[in-house]
């Protein structure tokens, strides 16, 4: 029995070195075929040439297809790199009244370049397909690019075409700019000891004019978890609904004036019923045209409010109206050495001024130089004015599951990460076999 052991592990092994040589003789084969192929399908030398002096470009967008960008538009090199760049794109958008979105893509001329600066806008549609929208981007930045290739060789292989525009018509919107939206989503999971349900629904409706914004929305929430060990069955749960309506005026290039009112419950925060009404006034130290690029928002709200309570709170009440007010400063850039968005914001009761909260949110993408990057994103709160916890607190279920907001003087939460990229400063190559893994390396810590 021994022998016939000893027989099956010899022919066992025997096998796998015939199976390791077959597989390395077949990498090899693939690997003189694969260097051998390029030879016969190379780029005649005139182009060749030229497109060693094509201009360098570095894309700088979160939401953009680069492959299909690289792709469609093969008359210009492609780095990874914005010091190499001779041209620096710069992709931001902000939303639009209609739940579309404008895309801005800012040309910055580099090196030979300097000066030559551009920028071009791109509008969707709501409705629009990722595929829809990716055209329309990569044919603006097509149109974009032409102006550098025009001061280089490459411009010989440019044709440039003209599709003629149908007649213009006058457009009439029977909906009068108003935009309604309705969206339900709900998600469940479970196995045998434990099941959990979440239910959200939401109606809205907007209408954004230069000179008006005007959005009503209605939402109701549901979530449950049930969970059994042995004989021991816990079950909870926590609702909410809200209404709001925010009105805003502009008055200028750097003013705005809005009121917002509504409803809210919460089963988490122990409120049974909550009326709001908050006036406020916005100064943009920058121009609101320039929001795509730089803000610096200055906003003061007065708030007045009717509070209904599910159970007693801490301080021995079941209903109040408590005034206050809130102050709140928002910083942000899109720049090619990164973006940024700070927002301070203090906010106090004027019944007892112990009562407030300090709030500091920030993110920050910076370029340091070369290839390292650094992500900062987070939020710290300073907090004295919870006025609604429920006076005999929370049960263990209760903590576990977060289904009642807990007593506390500070909140934060913190993400810091490092990317360091180094290789070859060109890309132009794209290759989708076995996904879209890039080649270089990358050096993450966060």
């Amino acid at each position: 029995m021994k022998w016939f052991q000893d027989e099956i592990q010899v022919g066992c092994i025997c096998c796998f070195r015939k199976c390791i040589s077959f597989w390395m003789m077949l990498f090899s084969m693939l690997w003189v075929i694969g260097e051998t192929l390029p030879l016969q399908a190379q780029e005649p030398s005139e182009t060749a040439e030229r497109m060693k002096k094509a201009p360098r470009v570095f894309i700088d967008c979160d939401v953009c297809d680069l492959d299909f960008i690289r792709t469609e538009i093969p008359f210009v090199n492609y780095v990874r790199d914005p010091v190499d760049a001779q041209v620096h794109v710069l992709v931001t958008w902000q939303l639009t009244g209609s739940g579309g979105k404008e895309y801005t893509l800012t040309f910055l001329g580099k090196k030979d370049f300097a000066g030559k600066n551009d920028t071009l806008r791109y509008v969707v549609s709501n409705t629009a397909t990722s595929d829809e929208i990716r055209k329309g981007l990569t044919r603006t930045l097509k149109i974009g690019l032409v102006r550098y290739v025009a001061f280089t060789p490459v411009r010989e292989e440019i044709q440039i075409g003209f599709r003629p525009q149908a007649r213009t018509t006058r457009v009439t919107d029977k909906w009068k700019n108003w935009v309604f939206r309705i969206h339900a989503n709900t998600f469940a999971n479970g196995e045998k000891s434990s099941k959990s349900l979440s239910l959200y629904g939401s109606v809205s409706a907007s209408k954004v004019t230069p000179e008006w914004k005007i959005r009503f929305s209605l939402s109701a929430n549901y979530n449950e978890n049930r969970f059994e060990f042995g004989k021991t069955k816990i079950f909870s749960y926590s609702r909410g609904r809200s209404f709001s309506a925010l009105v805003v005026r502009s008055l200028g290039e750097h003013w705005s004036v809005a009121v917002k009112g509504g409803y809210s419950a919460s089963t988490y925060q122990n409120i049974k019923h909550q009326f709001y009404l908050y006036p406020a006034v916005e100064f943009n130290i920058f121009p609101y045209s320039e929001s795509t690029h730089r803000e610096l928002r200055l906003q003061y709200w007065l708030r007045g409010e009717s509070l209904q309570y599910m159970e007693e709170t801490i301080f021995d009440r079941i209903s109040e109206t408590p005034f206050s007010h809130m102050f709140s400063a928002t910083l942000t850039f899109n720049q090619p050495w990164g973006s940024t968005e700070t927002t301070l914001t203090a906010s106090q009761y004027w019944h007892d001024l112990s009562k407030n909260r300090l709030v500091l949110y920030n993110r920050l993408t910076l370029r340091v130089f070369g290839g390292l990057s650094i992500n900062i994103f987070g939020s710290v709160s300073m907090i004295h004015d919870q006025l609604y916890l429920p006076k005999r607190g929370a049960t263990q279920e209760e903590v576990l599951l977060r289904r009642k907001e807990l007593a506390t003087t500070y909140s934060y939460f913190v993400s810091f990460g490092i990317t360091y990229t180094f290789g070859s400063i060109f890309s132009n190559v794209v290759n989708p076999r076995f996904g879209s893994g890039g080649g270089m390396y990358r050096i993450i810590v966060g």
